[in-house]
């Protein structure tokens, strides 16, 4: 199958449930055969007639079809249609809810939830239309609820207790009794469980597991980000245990069983405040004139193994959550910063790609294995910048880790420019083979000992970082590709192409700044991607456009179902470079390794529930990593009342105006009822709200001042007043 093919089969699939259900429904009385079927839809390519019997029955086995006599089926006659999707709240607490295989989601009133959450799956049932309305639907059954805890305020009354959540989707208080208060206190900001919800009682009842502090403290508000996301903060006591009793030493016999390379040239190169050192690039000149360029992981999997409490921890936390001030690692300190981390002058055991490289980045040979090296260097990326950038082996004192000047030996000056020159040829090369490239502007703080933001910074990517950004992408992707070409159960790290609708919401939303995408085909949506990136570089609104483009595309996620990598450009990608912070790179080193022994490929199914797992765990880990910044930003902007900010308009909804400020990239809301001068109403067309008497108009990308209207650290709100557009 082509891989245009396998991009396409989830989109297909849709197509043809839909082609189902469109020809059952035309005429309900009638019973069709796949044949028929097919027939109507225009269905002649094989692979689509399979596609198309194996949708029927499974239409028919969740009951939504009806086979009618053998190989014949009808539409279900009912007087509701019923389906299964998942509730999405909305902030007024009606809720819509979203099926798969149908176009428009389906709209629930408040009065017809009947007791479902945000995020529940659900089934409802869909009422006809009456009077031209729109169908509406109603909640017939919970059958799966999304979460089961909540954070929330305590309000404690004399006999009785309420949680009031936080999260603004969740419309109901929680009931505590008070022997299940669990010594909370009134005001105090809590984690609470949820309990039944009696068809007699207005709330459910519900259980305080923990008393995360008083509201707006600082450590009680980021254990919170954690809580609301199921995010643990601190290992179990006998996880920690099991992680101090592992015999970590370095044993000659373990290395007689590895390519031993102590003795090759080795360094890392990380962030300046990195406290685990994951990845190492080792460097030597062959007698043919060629490079061998070894690409050095930690090994993890030799102290995680399966079937302990440490590989369940492992499973269960699946990735490092990276908040603003702190690291809540995947593994335990004495592995993350300590066992696993190769620090300089350190023997440590490595998984390690190794490849034969010409000067023009051309690869001769490739070797993957087990591996002990003994790292000569540890660089900040603003070291390895300024070799780079001047071809001087001395750091200057400003920009040394080690807190003095000093000089690096020639043989690592000169690896670090051969690592920056194939490095940009290999970039160029995959730029050229439609590669987008996204370098997104990240904000950080300086924070002092108490952590309270001093200043704010951007984080930027130079030759330094991209320089091991190549590396990585071509260990992962030569890693993935030998496994793949072998047809055996792996992990791949996969992105789809991007959805057409949303490429076209992108166009309209820049055509406000002047750009645009071409659309036409893939190679041409690439290319124009990749300019739109590069035009609004140090302009206005370049952080507005890179997060929109970023979520036109689809989500990357893990599967043992390769579909390749859009975004770069890859048929096959996996994540073998980072196993101290990512699970499946630990999987990744498990079947690499069990493949190298000659085993024979586990079943997909075990993997893919992995997979899933993982990709769900990333998920919320970025919903907490991109909370606390957002916490840390409101916190900022509370010493800054008192100023006038110059932003731009990055948001139009119905009851207000996003604005960014440029100087710092917090955002906060601009509330259309405290625009005083003129009555402002929503105009979804313009991306704009627009006066109803004078006719102002601000609109998506204006520039406009502010100042700070009010801060919630708890809600994490911040609210600005208008002062009025630049001109």
């Amino acid at each position: 199958m082509s891989k245009k093919k396998k991009r396409n089969r989830s989109q297909r699939k849709n197509e043809i449930t839909k082609g189902i259900f469109t020809v059952l429904e035309k005429e309900p009385n009638q019973s069709f055969n796949y044949k028929q079927i097919a027939s109507k839809l225009g269905i002649t390519d094989t692979q689509d007639r399979n596609s198309l019997i194996k949708r029927l029955g499974q239409l028919k086995a969740t009951d939504r079809i009806v086979e009618v006599e053998r190989g014949k089926y009808q539409k279900k006659p009912s007087l509701h249609t019923y389906f299964t999707g998942k509730v999405d709240m909305t902030t007024s607490s009606n809720a819509y809810v979203i099926v798969e295989d149908v176009d428009d989601d389906i709209f629930v009133p408040f009065n017809r939830i009947n007791k479902a959450f945000h995020g529940d799956m659900v089934e409802i049932f869909l009422k006809p239309k009456r009077n031209g309305k729109r169908p509406e639907g109603e909640v017939s059954k919970v059958l799966e609820r999304r979460k089961s805890s909540y954070v929330g305020i305590v309000d404690k009354q004399k006999t009785f207790a309420f949680v009031r959540p936080t999260d603004p989707k969740m419309y109901t208080d929680i009931f505590i009794p008070l022997e299940k208060l669990k010594k909370a206190n009134d005001g105090d900001k809590v984690l609470v469980q949820l309990g039944d919800w009696p068809d007699d009682a207005d709330s459910p009842y519900g259980e305080v597991l923990e008393v995360l502090g008083k509201p707006g403290e600082h450590n009680t508000e980021i254990h919170s980000i954690l809580a609301e996301y199921g995010l643990p903060y601190e290992f179990p006591y006998e996880v920690e245990q099991f992680a101090k009793t592992l015999d970590t030493s370095i044993k000659e016999s373990e290395i007689a069983k590895r390519r031993d390379m102590r003795d090759v040239l080795t360094f890392t190169i990380d962030p300046k405040d990195a406290k685990d050192f994951d990845d190492a690039l080792s460097f030597q000149q062959l007698e043919n004139g060629n490079y061998e360029i070894g690409i050095h992981i930690a090994d993890v999997s030799h102290y995680v193994v399966p079937d302990t409490i440490l590989e369940d921890e492992a499973f269960n936390r699946a990735t490092s959550v990276y908040l603003v001030d702190r690291v809540v690692p995947m593994l335990p300190e004495v592995l993350s910063n300590n066992a696993c981390s190769l620090r300089p002058n350190e023997e440590k055991y490595t998984f390690s790609a190794i490849f034969e490289m010409d000067g023009k980045a051309k690869l001769i040979n490739q070797w993957f294995g087990r591996t002990a090296i003994n790292s000569n260097e540890r660089f900040a990326y603003e070291e390895a910048q300024h070799i780079i950038e001047t071809k001087q082996a001395k750091i200057p004192k400003d920009i040394s880790i080690r807190g003095d000047a000093y000089t690096v030996s020639d043989a690592v000056k000169e690896a670090i420019l051969k690592f920056d020159e194939l490095a940009k040829i290999m970039r160029r090369a995959r730029m050229d083979a439609g590669a987008i490239s996204f370098d997104k502007i990240e904000v950080r703080f300086n924070l002092d000992e108490n952590n309270e933001p001093e200043g704010v910074y951007f984080k930027e990517s130079k030759d330094a970082n991209k320089l091991i950004e190549e590396f990585m992408l071509l260990a992962n992707r030569k890693v993935a590709e030998f496994i793949g070409k072998q047809k055996k159960t792996f992990v791949y790290r996969v992105h789809d192409e991007p959805d057409e609708e949303k490429l076209l919401a992108l166009n309209g939303v820049i055509s406000r700044f002047g750009h645009s995408i071409n659309l036409r085909d893939r190679k041409s949506i690439n290319s124009s991607l990749n300019q739109l990136l590069e035009d609004v570089k140090g302009k206005k609104e370049q952080n507005l456009v890179d997060t929109l483009a970023i979520r036109s595309m689809s989500k990357a996620i893990y599967t043992t179902e390769n579909i390749g990598h859009y975004g770069l450009g890859f048929e096959y990608y996996t994540h073998f470079t980072s196993p101290i912070r990512r699970y499946p790179d630990v999987m990744v080193h498990r079947l690499l390794q069990h493949y190298l022994d000659g085993g024979k490929p586990p079943k997909e199914t075990l993997y893919e529930e992995k997979c899933k797992h993982s990709s769900d765990m990333e998920l919320l880990a970025a919903n907490a990593e991109r909370d606390s910044v957002k916490y840390m930003q409101i916190k900022f902007m509370e010493d800054h009342k008192d100023q006038e900010f110059l932003g731009v308009i990055s948001g139009v909804t119905e009851w207000g105006i996003y604005v960014e400020i440029i100087q710092n990239k917090c955002e906060g809301m601009v509330r259309i009822r405290d625009i005083k001068d003129d009555y402002y109403v929503f105009d979804e067309r313009q991306y704009a709200i627009v006066g109803e008497r004078r006719k102002k108009v601000y609109q998506l990308g204006d520039e406009v001042y502010v100042m700070v209207k009010d801060t919630d650290l708890v809600k994490r709100h911040l609210d600005f007043s208008l002062i009025g557009k630049k001109e």
